[in-house]
């Protein structure tokens, strides 16, 4: 992973940490060299196994346009004159919404009706 990528996924994965996102968690078993991959919430664990470079860490998201028409006008009430706050930014995280463009850069997983860990 390049380091930009990795910055930017850290930097998103932070601001996440308070709203239960959930993450494919993927590794390498030291012991029998086989990968090894499952779901689970994010926590501070993760973000420090990636940031050592001992696993990859991809958070599941939304596409900002999967967005709801309710969510949509839930989300425009915490704008300021159109611009993005930081209740917007808390919003998205906690509705699980790709604003970086990480599904795009095979940095996260796209949320499906067939793939959504938070249902």
């Amino acid at each position: 992973m390049k380091k930009e990528d990795k910055d930017l996924l850290l930097k998103d994965l932070s601001a996440r940490l308070p709203y239960e996102c959930r993450v494919f968690y993927e590794y390498v078993d030291e012991l029998d060299g086989k990968t090894y991959g499952y779901s689970i919430n994010l926590n501070t664990w993760c973000i420090n196994e990636l940031e050592a470079n001992k696993a990859v860490i991809k958070p599941y998201l939304r596409l900002m346009s999967n967005m709801t028409d309710e969510e949509l006008k839930e989300y425009e009430r915490t704008l300021v004159l159109g611009d993005i706050t930081w209740k917007s930014i808390d919003w998205l995280n906690k509705k699980h919404f790709d604003y970086r463009g990480l599904i795009e850069k095979s940095l996260a997983i796209k949320v499906t009706e067939q793939n959504n860990p938070y249902k």
